[in-house]
């Protein structure tokens, strides 16, 4: 077998197998909290599989997204966010990294390049609700109501999901008083 065939192997192998602990990560998030610790020590070893692959591989686009993606399951925003940033400057048509980026910004308490990133991810697709959604929502935060409920009446019709997930969605907690977003959110029968 041929070095570079066992070297993809190898990286295909290492990359599935973080793929798979994050996958576990996410497939509990909705239904069931995991205990902190039991969280960091799969995320752990994610990290641990894709500090087997080769420098080169490393450096990769996707394999950065994994590691910020891990780090951000820890709750270690700050680690993230170089990883994502990376992932993100080497894959710029990549608005998973930006989605990502944009989360560990708002976490950590950088709400303007939280927003900047967003727009980033908005401008190479415009019609994906979850990027309209999350803007709603740092634009809440950011105080601009005016900007959060022109993206949540967009990320509502664009999918419709989004009005009942606004509905208990702390982030509107500034603008839940306004009629606009009631009327917004009001379950239509």
């Amino acid at each position: 077998m041929a070095v570079s065939t066992l070297r993809r192997l190898v990286r295909d192998r290492m990359t599935h197998e973080a793929e798979g602990y994050l996958e576990l990560l996410s497939a509990c998030a909705p239904d069931w909290e995991l205990e902190s610790a039991a969280r960091d020590r799969i995320a752990t070893r994610a990290l641990v599989a894709l500090r087997r692959l080769d420098e080169a591989d490393q450096q990769t686009a996707y394999v950065r997204y994994l590691q910020g993606l891990a780090y951000r399951a820890m709750c270690r925003h700050d680690e993230a966010i170089p990883l994502l940033r990376d992932a993100a400057d080497l894959n710029p048509d990549d608005t998973h990294a930006l989605l990502a980026l944009g989360w560990c910004y708002k976490r950590v308490g950088r709400l303007r390049l939280a927003i900047h990133t967003l727009e980033e991810a908005l401008a190479l697709e415009p019609d994906a609700a979850i990027i309209h959604y999350n803007l709603a929502c740092y634009w809440s935060l950011a105080g601009n109501a005016e900007l959060a409920l022109e993206y949540l009446a967009t990320s509502i019709q664009i999918e419709p999901q989004y009005r009942e997930l606004a509905a208990s969605e702390d982030d509107f907690n500034p603008i839940r008083s306004l009629r606009a977003f009631r009327e917004l959110t009001q379950v239509i029968v």
